[in-house]
């Protein structure tokens, strides 16, 4: 990963992400310097990332949401986020940007990689993000989604494709954007 050892990011990684994130040098710097403190190695593994993951939901079993987020970030599939994928991961994930973020998502669920979503994938997912609401609160949702397989069915639904179908990308997002309900639950986010 360029400089990993004397504590300077790269120049052409820099570079690269200015570019990719519109992020500040000055940021990117810092953050570099925050993650070499946090990940001496240069890396995060996966059972790093659950146990950052798992803070952020004491009150869930975060640990398969955690994996499939950890998945959609391991662009290069070699197991670990270098910086690199770690920085584009929080622009894609932190940014304003509507259609970075569904993106993203749609990446969280192509769960294969293979460039489209089954209903099988949404599936795996929804069962994920069920997982992170807490069960008092799952008490609380509407009877056509209190289940991780009734919310995979109504989020299905949204794209107008049956069963066997698959969805693209440009689908996906179009799909989501057009349905208040549908960007509700593609994520949970706990109440702060």
């Amino acid at each position: 990963m360029g400089n990993a050892k004397s504590g300077v990011v790269s120049r052409e990684i820099l570079d690269d992400l200015k570019v990719s994130t519109k992020f500040s040098e000055a940021e990117i710097t810092e953050w570099y310097e925050n993650f070499q403190k946090q990940c001496p190695s240069g890396r995060i593994t996966l059972s790093d990332f659950e146990e950052i993951y798992g803070r952020f939901f004491p009150d869930s079993d975060a640990k398969t949401y955690a994996q499939h987020v950890f998945r959609s970030f391991d662009t290069n599939d070699d197991g670990t986020l270098d910086f690199k994928e770690y920085i584009v991961a929080l622009h894609m994930t932190s940014s304003g940007k509507m259609a970075l973020k569904l993106e993203w998502a749609f990446s969280l669920f192509d769960v294969d990689k293979n460039g489209y979503i089954t209903k099988a994938e949404v599936c795996e997912i929804c069962q994920a993000i069920f997982k992170l609401i807490p069960k008092e609160k799952q008490a609380e949702l509407p009877s056509d989604e209190n289940t991780p397989e009734k919310r995979a069915d109504k989020l299905w639904g949204y794209f107008g494709k049956k069963d066997t179908e698959r969805v693209a990308e440009g689908e996906f997002i179009k799909g989501v954007l057009e349905n208040e309900d549908a960007m509700r639950l593609i994520q949970y986010e706990p109440k702060k």
